[in-house]
């Protein structure tokens, strides 16, 4: 038995991270027989350096993160934790001319926080895909998301990227505006638990295996904290490889990231 150091990229401080970790921590050293010590941390920048430098183990991570992870501190994928539904949308007003993709060409398009896999790096690589970039092929702006609402209804922007599990919050803020999905976006890839490059293969293993062995008691664990209901109804996919990530890490690129850790956080 050992100690084990573990973070969550959107949970800021201790308090936080037993309050949405605590029952699946218990239930993870149950299995294992290890010890695991939450590790917080304040922002993802610095979840990435203090892998680097061997001082958390393993991480929980979404998929733009991790592309940081693997970048800079050649994090190894351990588990992916499934998230149903997980797509992005761009949404436009129903009078609106831009009613498909390709209509997108020469508009104004709002995204949300930078970095934001759903609301920003998926709806740039969607458009990417078709081949519009961003700034050359149409406007692209970060707004919060209620803010370009207001925006779009003002036709200050022509359409406002969201993730799924967005449109119905916004279609109940905005109750008398007639909306429509002008695009969807393919699943993008999941959240995942990575280990550092300093973890010892068998450790990691170890891992994995208790996963692929006690998924749904892990699960109904994790479920316990109100920020995880994102992974209700989903799995654990112990299957998970750096490539299922390629579509992310090409968004990247698409949105002219060159200082990956530092974009993370602007």
């Amino acid at each position: 038995a050992g100690t084990i150091k573990f973070a969550v990229t959107d949970i800021n401080g201790l308090e936080e991270l037993q309050v949405h970790y605590g029952e699946f921590v218990s239930v993870l050293e149950e299995i294992t027989g290890d010890k695991v010590k939450f590790f917080p941390i304040n922002n993802r920048t610095a979840a990435v350096e203090a892998m680097a430098n061997g001082h958390v183990d393993y991480v929980l991570t979404g998929p733009a993160e991790y592309i940081v992870f693997r970048a800079r501190a050649k994090a190894v994928p351990v588990v992916a934790w499934q998230r149903l539904d997980y797509f992005t949308q761009l949404v436009v007003t129903n009078e609106s001319s831009a009613k498909t993709l390709a209509n997108m060409k020469g508009k104004t398009v709002a995204f949300g926080e930078v970095g934001s896999t759903s609301t920003h790096l998926g709806p740039a690589q969607m458009l990417a895909s078709i081949g519009l970039m961003p700034n050359k092929d149409y406007k692209a702006l970060n707004i919060h998301r209620n803010v370009s609402v207001e925006a779009m209804l003002k036709g200050d922007v022509d359409a406002v990227a969201v993730g799924s599990s967005h449109l119905i919050n916004i279609r109940g803020k905005f109750p008398d505006v007639g909306l429509r999905v002008a695009a969807r976006g393919p699943d993008l890839p999941n959240d995942v638990l990575v280990a550092g490059a300093h973890v010892p293969s068998a450790s990691v293993e170890k891992m994995r295996k208790a996963f692929v062995e006690n998924a749904t008691k892990l699960l109904n664990a994790a479920l316990q904290g109100e920020e995880n209901k994102k992974y209700r109804g989903g799995k654990f996919i112990p299957t998970v490889k750096d490539s299922d990530y390629e579509y992310v890490r090409q968004a990247y690129i698409t949105v002219g990231a060159k200082n990956l850790a530092k974009f993370l956080d602007e």
